[in-house]
């Protein structure tokens, strides 16, 4: 059904990378969004009001905020899709991820109020009502949010929104939570014993916090600047290595103005002997091709290396087995071999992964000791550097 959904709804769907694409595709999902959470917050507050279920009600005013939230995602979608302008060159995706933040600010103001309330229904029982007309709509509410987290699920994934991703985790712990009332009601009526529904009310308000808390670490990571996928870096980088003649990729930054608005910088290694013309050339090919399948306006700084030089190849080779001997997470780069009167500096740049907790003057030490050791007339001089970004398998 979610497909069918998407393809007499989204105008060419198959082009997820095209942003007016991107923007269909959320705008469908917010209003989908809006129109299921409302449905579902009628039919629970009449009868919640109609049989005195605070778990029920309870249950009913998570999906307002639901609901709340699509109109929220909604607005997040049409304000990203704004061009750039004179005060925001970069665009406007970003209004995305503010949109996900307010959704998940709004979930913990529910869920707040929620625990209030059912913290006084355990202390203050009162009698529930029963009726079929109760359970079924319960189980109706589990049957569409269930629904909601696979369609919202799919779109996300589509479009790699986290936006979306989130609220399908969010229709996911409404079928757990809406199970649970749906307990209550049946406990209350076997048990006679109306605080359950009191604590129930609890169970649901406190995983509605927990999972309120974690979707604003989510949405507020990229606003932060978080790392970029290691998916992505991989492919950017076997994508440069890929040409001929490029020696080596490093000092990858990728940076975040929202789904859709990424920037990317790095360093090739290109011989030195080659005509920098034909250098250029390549390189601007490079760029072009990244952009037109990534969506990422890359820009490359051309390092040139000495190959003609045996002894830095020798070199390079032995130290980079013995980084990866003293630990596989770290790299170096742009190695060279500066001769003078009395000795050769030896320098490169030393590559530590963000939050490196090992012991960088150990590695250091034995890194000029290795050096060293290679030819007496050597004098080491190591520039440390943070990576920016990492693959999978540097984990």
């Amino acid at each position: 059904m979610t497909q069918l959904l998407i393809r007499l709804f989204v105008r060419n769907h198959e082009d997820v990378k095209n942003p007016a694409v991107r923007t269909a595709y959320g705008n469908f999902a917010s209003l989908v969004g809006v129109v299921c959470n409302l449905i579902l917050v009628l039919g629970k507050l009449a009868v919640g009001s109609l049989f005195g279920s605070i778990a029920i009600v309870a249950d009913g005013l998570n999906n307002l905020s639901d609901a709340s939230s699509s109109l929220v995602s909604l607005a997040g979608f049409r304000l990203a899709a704004k061009a750039p302008d004179e005060k925001h060159p970069y665009g406007h995706a970003r209004y995305e991820y503010l949109a996900g933040l307010v959704v998940s600010a709004m979930i913990m103001a529910i869920g707040l109020s929620l625990l209030k309330d059912s913290v006084l229904k355990v202390f203050q029982p009162e009698p529930v009502g029963f009726s079929l007309l109760s359970v079924g709509v319960l189980v109706f509410s589990i049957c569409l949010k269930f629904w909601m987290s696979r369609f919202n699920r799919t779109v996300g994934q589509a479009i790699q929104s986290e936006t979306l991703i989130a609220t399908a985790a969010d229709s996911r712990n409404d079928v757990i939570t809406t199970t649970a009332v749906l307990a209550s009601t049946l406990l209350c009526k076997v048990t006679g014993l109306d605080i359950i529904d009191g604590l129930v009310g609890v169970g649901v308000a406190g995983f509605i916090l927990f999972s309120g808390w974690g979707l604003v670490m989510n949405t507020l990571s990229p606003l932060l600047g978080e790392s970029p996928d290691p998916e992505l870096v991989e492919r950017i980088e076997q994508k440069v290595l890929s040409y001929p003649g490029v020696l080596g990729v490093h000092d990858l930054m990728v940076h975040d103005y929202g789904p859709g608005q990424q920037f990317a910088s790095l360093h090739i290694e290109f011989p030195a002997e080659v005509d920098p013309l034909d250098a250029h050339d390549l390189i601007d090919n490079i760029e072009r091709d990244v952009r037109r399948e990534e969506k990422i306006l890359l820009t490359i700084h051309y390092d040139p290396i000495v190959t003609s030089d045996a002894r830095v190849g020798v070199l390079r080779v032995r130290l980079n087995e013995k980084v990866r001997q003293i630990d596989p997470a770290l790299s170096i780069h742009d190695l060279r071999i500066v001769p003078g009167t009395t000795h050769a500096n030896v320098l490169f740049d030393l590559v530590l992964p963000a939050g490196y907790t090992g012991d960088r003057a150990g590695v250091i030490r034995q890194l000029r000791e290795f050096v060293a050791q290679q030819d007496e007339r050597y004098v080491c001089v190591i520039k440390v550097e943070q990576s920016y970004a990492s693959t999978r398998r540097d984990k």
